[in-house]
């Protein structure tokens, strides 16, 4: 009997701190990672609000130096990680820290690769393009959701394409992440909800995903059921330090399901919303989120079973399509609860670019893994459904 050969990863950064005050600990792990100037990648929220000063303060007076790149924007740029390369040459760093959510962390990764593998940030498009170690990389999250603190994956947006390059490298992986609940009491509801459903949309994805392991599915079915439990709360009130806490392991939980699972073509189908419209990103999951899984829906019938528990839902004595049915109704009923937009059109988004977008999304390396095969049909048809 022949035996079919398959080897699966398991990616996540050497350490992680995940508590109330772990962001104390940055100094000393910063120093064991060999690191003395320091570039911090975050943005002009993060300066605003306070949290850049107070973790350069904390850094300086350990005796380390740091340049702040505070210049990052949402869904970042080819260009804005050509800048911070720029910035960390002109500085003289020899390492790096990111500071804020998805956006600052995917704009830092960008500037590693590039400053330690040369070329532009196109050239690491797709999966595993780089040849040599990013510099040493601590990673701080400011709120709970995309996980890329701990992951391999970096975004960019292409200007000239004005697409999402999905960047797949385990060397961007950060050495060391810190998760830290006192940083994220600050995160406004709107913010807090668009995250929360960036990170279940992660741990759906990676559940029903093609290449979803048993250390994977643990991961993502635990993350459902935190956010299932805690989200509403950490929208409702930002100073639940219980709520922010769990919303940590929850969205770290999801990161390590999807790190290594991939996921599916709600990401695919967001990207092209970010890049085409520069639009939030959990946001954009959230809605296309029950639409994707309703047509994934026969391809993985059990699994949205487990996904219904998770998610709080009653299924005893329910067929098993109306059981799997219920995870999709408790994914909507959370969105309504905690400010979700109903659709797409609230977000500007014309049907006259959802061809154009359909065709970027059928490229999306994210989309392969996805547990149902959709036609350029399908996939138009799932962009109007959730106009």
């Amino acid at each position: 009997m022949a035996v079919r050969e398959q080897v699966n990863g398991f990616f996540i950064p050497s350490v992680t701190l995940i508590g109330i005050g772990a962001h104390k600990e940055v100094p000393d792990r910063m120093k064991a990672l060999g690191g003395s100037k320091i570039c911090l990648v975050t943005d002009k929220g993060i300066t605003e609000a306070g949290i850049t000063k107070q973790m350069t303060d904390l850094i300086e007076k350990s005796g380390l130096q740091v340049a702040v790149f505070d210049e990052t924007v949402p869904n970042p740029t080819d260009n804005n990680v050509h800048a911070g390369v720029e910035f960390y040459k002109k500085n003289n760093c020899d390492s790096l820290i990111t500071l804020g959510g998805g956006s600052s962390h995917d704009c830092g990764k960008g500037v590693g690769l590039v400053i330690s593998n040369g070329g532009k940030i196109h050239d690491f498009e797709g999966i595993d393009k780089s040849t040599k170690p990013m510099p040493p990389y601590l990673a701080i999250n400011t709120t709970a959701g995309t996980a890329s603190e701990m992951t391999r994956f970096c975004i960019i947006t292409d200007t000239s394409r004005k697409v999402k390059m999905a960047i797949v490298d385990w060397r961007v992986t950060p050495n060391m992440a810190i998760d830290d609940p006192l940083l994220m009491m600050g995160m406004p509801p709107g913010l807090t909800a668009a995250t929360g459903m960036d990170a279940l949309t992660h741990a759906v994805e990676a559940y029903v995903s093609l290449a979803a392991t048993p250390m994977t599915d643990a991961c993502a079915l635990k993350a459902i059921e935190i956010i299932g439990q805690s989200l509403r709360p950490a929208v409702a009130n930002g100073q639940d330090v219980q709520a922010r806490e769990d919303m940590c392991y929850a969205q770290y939980l999801a990161g390590m399901a999807f790190n290594n699972a991939s996921l599916g073509h709600v990401h695919a189908m967001a990207h092209q919303l970010g890049g085409f419209y520069d639009l939030p990103h959990g946001v954009c999951n959230a809605i296309l989120l029950p639409h994707v899984e309703r047509f994934n829906l026969i391809a993985k019938m059990d699994r949205f079973v487990d996904i219904a528990k998770a998610l709080g839902e009653q299924v005893d004595g329910l067929s098993k399509r109306d059981a799997a049915d219920r995870a999709l109704s408790a994914i909507e009923r959370l969105s309504t609860d905690i400010g979700i937009p109903r659709g797409l059109a609230d977000l500007g988004v014309k049907e006259e670019d959802i061809a154009t977008m359909t065709a970027n999304a059928q490229k999306d390396a994210c989309g392969f893994t996805n547990p149902r095969c959709p036609t350029d049909e399908d996939v138009m048809a799932i962009y109007k459904a959730a106009l």
